[in-house]
């Protein structure tokens, strides 16, 4: 069974860093495309990044040179480090896998706020 989880958000002001988590199960994470996608209150689905089998990476061009996606294949897991965080990357951050770009999972929340 396919499973991904997510953790690592939280409370940050204005500038500050989080790094967000999602560890899977059920598949070899690093052999296909895993996204990162958000959702504010009260808007639609966001595509935020992608890495591909390959490595090669993906952004949005809101968090472009402010988040970094990354994975590590020894613990099948997916991560996004949010540096330079703004109050309008608020939002649940879901990971993804796949073309599928709609949540599956529970997500983790990140608030930027002063």
């Amino acid at each position: 069974e396919v499973q991904l989880v997510e953790s690592g958000g939280g409370l940050v002001q204005p500038g500050g860093s989080l790094r967000l988590s999602c560890a899977a199960s059920g598949f070899t994470l690093s052999t296909t495309v895993m996204n990162w996608v958000r959702q504010a209150p009260g808007k639609g689905i966001e595509w935020v990044s992608t890495i591909n089998d390959r490595g090669e990476t993906g952004y949005a061009v809101s968090v472009k040179g402010r988040f970094t996606i990354s994975r590590d294949n020894a613990k099948n897991t997916l991560y996004l480090q949010l540096n330079s965080l703004k109050t309008e990357d608020t939002a649940m951050y879901y990971c993804t896998k796949g073309g599928d770009y709609i949540p599956r999972s529970q997500g983790t929340q990140v608030t930027v706020s002063s």
